[in-house]
């Protein structure tokens, strides 16, 4: 890979754990146990999509 494709794949990681750190954030002040719950497997799926594209590089 080159240096420029290393950098999106970085930033691409980034982007999805950053995803998921909002999600907990959202889902942590959310009153409604119902859109908690929605809003945590939100943050969820971004966390596995983030070991997909890991284990993939």
């Amino acid at each position: 890979m080159t240096t420029k494709e290393l950098l999106y794949v970085d930033d691409a990681l980034a982007h999805t754990q950053l995803l998921a750190t909002q999600f907990d954030n959202a889902a942590n002040q959310l009153r409604d146990a119902t859109l908690r719950v929605q809003v945590q497997q939100m943050a969820d799926r971004h966390r596995e999509i983030y070991r997909q594209f890991y284990n993939l590089v």
